[in-house]
C-alpha cells in the first residue's frame, strides 16, 4: 500500500532530519539532499522552519527519500532518524517526558507526544507487563513505511533515555502494509 500524505507534520521533525544530515554528511551532504527535492520543497526547507509550525507530510516524505538516497542505507536509515529525533527533542524541549526515568511513564503519554508531531489521528497506550507495552496509532490521514520505521527508532531511543538497559520495538501491524492501524510492541530490560 502506498503512503497516505493528506496531513501535516511538525517542523521539529523536519529540523531533526536536516540536523542529522548536516551532522553526518556536512554542508555538502545537506546541499545534495536539498538539491534532490522539487523546488517548492527546497524553498520551504531553506526558509525558517519553525519547530512548532505545521508542514505538508508529502514534503516530509520526499525529504525522507532524498535522505535515504544520500545516506545509502536503505530502510535502516529511518530507524536511525527516529533515534536522532528522540535524542534531539527529548534532550531539549520535550525532556519532561523522560524526567521520571520510567518507560511506562513515557509511553503513558503517547497520546500527548503523538499530537506534538501529527495533526490527524491518535496514538494510545496499553500496559501489558512491567516491561512491555503496546502503542496503537489509529485514524491518521498520514502514514508511510519510512515514518513507521522512524517511530520504532524514536521509541527505542526514548525508552533507553528513560533508563532501560535494552529496548526493542516491533511494529506488528502497519497501515502502509495494508493493516487498519499501526501497532508497536515495546519491550525493555
Amino acid at each position: 500500500m502506498a503512503a497516505r500524505t493528506e496531513g501535516s507534520i511538525k517542523g521539529s521533525v523536519l529540523l531533526a532530519r536536516l540536523a542529522f544530515v548536516q551532522e553526518q554528511r556536512g554542508a555538502a551532504g545537506l546541499d545534495r539532499v536539498l538539491e534532490a527535492l522539487p523546488p517548492t520543497d527546497k524553498d520551504l526547507l531553506q526558509t525558517i522552519v519553525l519547530p512548532s509550525g505545521w508542514y505538508p507530510f508529502d514534503c516530509y516524505e520526499r525529504l525522507d527519500a532524498a535522505i535515504a538516497e544520500e545516506m545509502g542505507e536503505g530502510d535502516s536509515i529511518f530507524k536511525r532518524l527516529g533515534e536522532h529525533s528522540a535524542l534531539h527533542n527529548l534532550s531539549a524541549t520535550q525532556r519532561r517526558y523522560i524526567k521520571s526515568r520510567d518507560p511506562h511513564g513515557l509511553l503513558r503519554q503517547a497520546a500527548s507526544i503523538y499530537r506534538l508531531y501529527y495533526d490527524t489521528g491518535e496514538r494510545n497506550y496499553e500496559r501489558v507487563t512491567d516491561k512491555r507495552a503496546v502503542l496503537r496509532t489509529v485514524g491518521s490521514h498520514t502514514y508511510s513505511r519510512a515514518d513507521c520505521l522512524t517511530v520504532v527508532g524514536w521509541h527505542e531511543k526514548a525508552i533507553l533515555m528513560c533508563g532501560a538497559t535494552h529496548a526493542h520495538v516491533t511494529e506488528t501491524k502497519c497501515r502502509a502494509r495494508g493493516d487498519t492501524l499501526c501497532e508497536y510492541v515495546c519491550e525493555w530490560d
